[in-house]
């Protein structure tokens, strides 16, 4: 198993956006490093002699009927918007450029 780095951690971090100090780091790198192990120790374990199952209990999904719904109307249609603007619906930014 390769270790985590705190160049890695870093980043992470730097595409969340998070603004890290060198504890939280050195905290962040030894907590992946067990989440690491963790995981590699599950991959490891013999699962031969397990039943498979799908679900831990026998409900079923209940689907609706998919229904196209037209608006006549812009304004009708933005009445569900949360924020709008110029007749469009408004979202925040999600890419950073």
């Amino acid at each position: 198993m390769a270790d985590i780095t705190k160049n890695e951690i870093m980043h992470i971090a730097k595409l969340a956006m998070l603004n890290l100090t060198d504890t939280e780091i050195e905290g962040y790198t030894k907590d992946m490093q067990e989440i690491l192990a963790y995981a590699e120790m599950i991959n490891n374990l013999d699962t031969s002699d397990i039943d498979e199952t799908i679900g831990a209990t026998k409900q079923k999904n209940k689907f609706r009927k998919d229904e196209v719904i037209e608006f006549q109307t812009r304004d009708n249609l933005l009445q569900n918007a949360p924020s709008q603007a110029e007749g469009m619906f408004r979202i925040p930014k999600v890419i950073n450029t």
